[in-house]
């Protein structure tokens, strides 16, 4: 009897998911459902490319249309999962409808942290999540007179330099003491920060909105707890995300910071596994369990599930990859920053083009680069098979690339 596996999730981690089974062999059923009307699409674009008007909305479509029927893969948009019934094996669909599976896989991925400030509300304050999400904020920014931007991450950078580019000199509030603090070395935010402020942007740190401020219903501005008032009628509010792992919950599937899953990726019930931006994995590198919110982890998680269900099982241990394109600045990092004790850099940072190497026990275990292809190519494969040693790391006529050639793969 022919086995269905239903995919709840048409992102990176989901479709994903879909192409591996049929490239894997699986000759079962396989149905994917999304909330969303739009075609499968790529996320990390909408803050860079589609908002700059360098890419159509078109060109993000992660599958031609022909692909699903030619794969045999049942696309459903609009089918909106409320509930799983995991001792029947089916999902229910918001119309009442009752979809089957032998096999589910959440690839739910997350949603905006709610930011709770008086005025939140107002006209002018938005979120970047989706492509709907991102076609609004295009609009308002062609349109906006003052720019801010509450949150130093990637997305709220990111953001701020596509501001910068036309014309706007944006504020930029963040209550950590640097930029991207949490996700990249003192030296790399310090290059970050000095490129944003080269461009314009004030980097409000160590700084936090009181509320938001407006007049008929229209943000007029923020201001800061210690008093401070500044004037905007754009407001892109980006402070992180959660994972959408209420239907696991309801579900009573354990979940912890997203679904928790095991070094296979299977959720409490083996019935059902989670991938993506949802799933709480055991991390292969150490420190317990971790959450990742990239396109290479839901896409190497999909992979890992789809070999899985074909018949060819093995444990989830992707070496980590991520990048982040701010103005002229390329970020790519390979690697966790996880228990890191030290850095040491290659390269020029006065001049945008360096790396810098994360080490821990005298072991590289990350490695940043902005502008450096190279150095984050090698680091991809030698983090996987024989990181480097610090006097290696410090060593600039080192060679990176032959060292990853002859490094093992695990």
């Amino acid at each position: 009897m022919s086995e269905t596996v239903v995919i709840i999730g048409a992102g990176h981690a989901g479709v994903q998911a879909a192409a591996s089974l049929r490239e894997d062999g699986f000759a079962g059923a396989v149905m994917l459902l999304d909330a969303q009307t739009h075609k499968p699409y790529q996320r990390p674009p909408l803050s860079k490319a589609f908002m700059k008007g360098e890419a159509a909305a078109e060109s993000l479509v992660l599958r031609g249309d022909d692909f699903y029927p030619q794969k045999d893969i049942g696309l459903r948009l609009g089918a909106r999962v409320v509930a799983i019934d995991r001792a029947s094996r089916a999902v229910m669909l918001a119309g009442g409808e009752r979809v089957a599976y032998d096999h589910l896989i959440l690839a739910t991925g997350a949603r905006p942290r709610p930011f709770a400030a008086p005025g939140v509300e107002l006209d002018g304050v938005m979120t970047l999540r989706t492509l709907d999400d991102a076609s609004a904020l295009k609009a308002r920014l062609a349109t906006a007179s003052q720019v801010a931007v509450v949150g130093a991450g990637f997305i709220g950078l990111e953001f701020a330099a596509v501001a910068a580019a036309f014309g706007h000199r944006a504020v930029v509030v963040d209550i950590a003491d640097r930029v991207m603090g949490r996700a990249v070395s003192p030296v790399m935010s310090e290059a970050f920060a000095a490129k944003h402020r080269a461009l314009g942007s004030s980097l409000l740190m160590g700084a936090s909105v009181a509320e938001f401020a407006g007049e008929d219903g229209r943000l007029t501005g923020l201001r800061l707890r210690d008093g401070r008032f500044f004037a905007s009628d754009l407001a892109l509010v980006g402070v992180g995300v959660l994972p959408e792992d209420a239907l696991a919950r309801e579900a009573g599937l354990a979940v912890e910071n997203g679904v928790v899953v095991d070094d296979h990726l299977r959720a409490s019930d083996p019935a059902i596994s989670a991938i993506g931006d949802s799933a709480f994995f055991p991390n292969p590198f150490g420190a317990g369990r971790i959450r990742l919110e990239s396109v290479q982890n839901a896409v190497d998680q999909a992979r890992c599930v789809a070999r899985r269900i074909a018949g060819r099982p093995e444990p989830y241990r992707a070496t980590p990859w991520f990048w982040s394109d701010q103005a002229d600045y390329k970020l790519q990092t390979a690697g966790l920053p996880i228990g890191v004790e030290d850095y040491v850099t290659r390269g020029d940072v006065a001049s945008g083009r360096f790396s810098s190497f994360g080490l821990k026990d005298g072991r590289v275990v990350v490695v940043e680069s902005i502008n450096r292809p190279a150095d984050h190519m090698a680091a991809r494969r030698f983090l996987a098979g024989a990181p480097l040693t610090r006097e290696q790391a410090m060593d600039e006529a080192y060679d990176l690339k032959a060292h990853a050639i002859r490094s093992p793969r695990p």
